[in-house]
């Protein structure tokens, strides 16, 4: 494992996302008008990471790839048809496991639901008509659940851009990287990384107030962790970097689950998927099962024809040539 090259990614991305967050820190906070656009830019900050990393460091080792765009996982891009069965699977992992997550929440008696009534979904969107000056419409249960799965849809693909910027540097670069400490070892890993890299928002009580931000940064890596092991999965058999940006872009459409079928009040984000441990179980289960499966049908190049890493000039993932 290139030790190396992986503490470099590291440094590069963590220190350009608080370098990009600082003007929060010093100024209104998650209340900056600005905030949003501040969130999308440290979105490319592990892009950059690991396009530094792989063309002015990783380079010199003996031996790699020298094509970057391979080695982050952008390409190849076939053969099309098994990829697409993974961007399917890319859309609709999250939706389902967020569902799933809600699902024990309720069993569990931390998710007050209504499903039916979807009561709290229609005193959100009361309260936004009211603040636009504008009348609702009295709509069904069913037309207002359909219209937020066919948001989620389209807001899946147009997230897929901002998810990408993380995606080349988590998944892209950083998961191949990470093999060599087992399936258990890069989930973990991975998973810690990836959510440490959301301090500069999460210290400011981005998704987890009015928790202690300590907790809620711990509650992050939580969730990364969960879901990165879906993520690795979708990096790692499919041999492309696009599935696991579309799961992430899915997932961050389809988080306003919790609101659409909750009732009217706050919810505690520490216990409520998929930001809180309810929403945790079902994709770790899921990651890790596929990547344990991956890994026994021989993920790993036992020939010493190379891999993903851009050990030479083709890849092998799951035993398979892509």
């Amino acid at each position: 494992m290139d030790v190396r090259s992986i503490s470099v990614f590291v440094a590069i991305s963590f220190g350009l996302s608080w370098l990009i967050a600082l003007p929060l820190w010093f100024g209104e906070g998650l209340a900056d008008p600005l905030f949003p656009l501040y969130a999308l830019a440290m979105m490319s900050t592990p892009a950059i990471a690991a396009l530094i990393v792989a063309r002015w460091v990783e380079c010199a080792a003996p031996g790699v790839e020298p094509r970057i765009a391979r080695r982050v996982g952008l390409v190849p891009l076939r053969p099309l048809g098994r990829l697409s069965l993974y961007l399917v699977a890319a859309a609709a992992i999250p939706v389902l496991s967020i569902l799933g997550g809600l699902l024990i929440g309720a069993a569990a008696g931390v998710y007050a639901a209504d499903v039916l009534n979807v009561s709290g979904l229609r005193q959100l969107m009361a309260t936004q008509a009211s603040t636009a000056g504008v009348e609702l419409p009295e709509l069904s249960t069913s037309v207002l659940v359909a219209a937020q799965f066919v948001n989620i849809a389209l807001g899946s693909l147009i997230n897929t851009v901002p998810a990408l910027g993380e995606e080349l540097g988590w998944r892209g670069w950083l998961v191949p990287r990470l093999r060599p400490l087992g399936t258990a070892g890069m989930i973990l890993v991975s998973g810690v990384i990836w959510g440490l890299w959301h301090a500069p928002l999460v210290l400011l009580g981005y998704n987890y107030a009015p928790a202690p931000e300590w907790l809620g940064l711990l509650a992050m890596c939580g969730l990364t962790i969960s879901f990165g092991a879906v993520l690795a999965w979708l990096r790692l058999a499919s041999g492309s970097v696009w599935p696991a940006a579309l799961a992430h872009g899915s997932l961050n459409a389809s988080a306003g689950l919790m609101v659409v079928f909750a009732v009217p009040g706050p919810l505690d984000t520490l216990q409520v998927a998929p930001l809180g441990w309810t929403g945790w179980i079902i994709p770790l289960a899921l990651g890790s099962g596929l990547l344990i499966h991956l890994r026994r049908r021989g993920m790993r190049s036992e020939n010493g024809r190379g891999d993903e890493l851009g050990l030479s000039g083709s890849a092998d993932v799951g035993g398979d040539r892509v």
